[in-house]
């Protein structure tokens, strides 16, 4: 092993292979198949970590990185533009002083997207054979407050006021429709995640009749999709249950009114007749998605702990690669390059 100078090159292959692999020893494995280029594991994580935490203080101070992107915004059923936003969190466990167990911490992603419209519902304005959704990512270790106005310059850089209607979709976690209100005030509903809502649904059909009996199957299937396809499908439910609650005791009452309460608490976001009359998803499934693969498949493997410096700093990288934003991110840091001494082992194709 011979020290050699860590060019801004080999520094961007390191950056991403840490930040796409699973650990950074996987990146440092990457690296070496891909480019030829041996660099331990605490380098990659070292190199990884420091672009990552250097691109993240720009994003703090308000750089979106390249110029505003004004997106063709497509439409729903009744020819409205819609821009929409989502947002959710996942528990990420940390590490404290001398690597002792910290207390977990959230970790929250959110999107600006413009999904493809439904072509059941939408017949106009429809995209070119081939199109495939356009989203923009922010995730971080941030206390909620700080993800607003993030996730505003994003929204403000592919033309979101363009769109004539905003749509948020969250999964009624504690504060997020609060925060989707504050911080994005021409939203004109806030979807409750179909999928969310079923889930509470199942758990009173359970206190019914048993979990996973078939009567509670029946009867959770029956609420579902009156819930999904009738008009009135909220206020119904929410009666139903509230009916079944009434006839209940002990454990089963408490669950029922653990949900009764629930459901009628987010009433306004399960019009999901209405949203689909109007070609709107009703799902979250795409800041789902993003959870997975920005935060559970990197930082949420066997073993794991992060600090939050360090895990900020890999969703940093991965929210802004699957954003279109790494180009402009990393030409702004290339230009400001100083090299740095690593210990770096090259194969002989590498060296060729």
């Amino acid at each position: 092993m011979t020290a050699r100078r860590h060019s801004p090159a080999v520094e961007r292959l390191a950056t991403l292979c840490g930040a796409v692999g699973d650990s950074f020893q996987k990146g440092s494995e990457l690296l070496k198949e891909a480019a030829g280029v041996r660099l331990s594991e605490s380098t990659v994580r070292r190199t990884t970590q420091a672009t990552g935490n250097r691109i993240a203080t720009h994003v703090q101070k308000g750089r979106t990185f390249g110029g505003k992107v004004a997106w063709d915004w497509f439409g729903d059923a009744c020819g409205r533009t819609v821009g929409y936003i989502q947002i959710d969190a996942t528990g990420v466990r940390q590490q404290g002083p001398q690597g002792v167990r910290a207390e977990g911490r959230m970790a929250y992603v959110g999107l600006i997207a413009n999904p493809l419209p439904d072509r059941e519902r939408v017949f106009e304005g429809l995209p070119k054979s081939g199109a495939s959704m356009k989203a923009r990512y922010v995730s971080g270790l941030y206390p909620l407050a700080e993800m607003g106005p993030l996730l505003r310059r994003q929204g403000a850089q592919v033309g979101l006021d363009r769109a004539e209607v905003w749509v948020a979709i969250t999964d009624g976690g504690g504060g997020l429709e609060d925060f989707v209100r504050a911080n994005f005030p021409r939203v004109e509903a806030v979807i409750l995640d179909f999928y969310h809502a079923a889930t509470h649904l199942k758990e009173a059909a359970d206190a019914v009749h048993g979990a996973e009996t078939p009567h509670a199957k029946a009867l959770f299937e029956s609420w579902k999709t009156a819930l999904k396809e009738d008009p009135q499908g909220a206020k119904k439910v929410i009666r139903a249950v509230r009916y079944r609650r009434d006839q209940a005791e002990g454990p089963a009452r408490k669950t029922l009114t653990t949900v009764a309460k629930y459901l009628a608490s987010m009433q306004s976001g399960m019009e999901y007749h209405a949203y689909k009359s109007m070609g709107l998803p009703i799902g979250s499934g795409v800041v789902e998605a993003a959870c997975k693969t920005l935060v559970n498949e990197r930082l949420k493997q066997s073993g794991m702990r992060w600090t939050i410096r360090g895990g900020q700093a890999i969703l940093t990288l991965r929210s802004h690669m699957q954003s279109d934003r790494w180009e402009n991110a990393w030409r702004l840091l290339a230009r400001s390059y100083t090299t740095t001494i690593y210990p770096v082992r090259t194969s002989a194709r590498c060296a060729a």
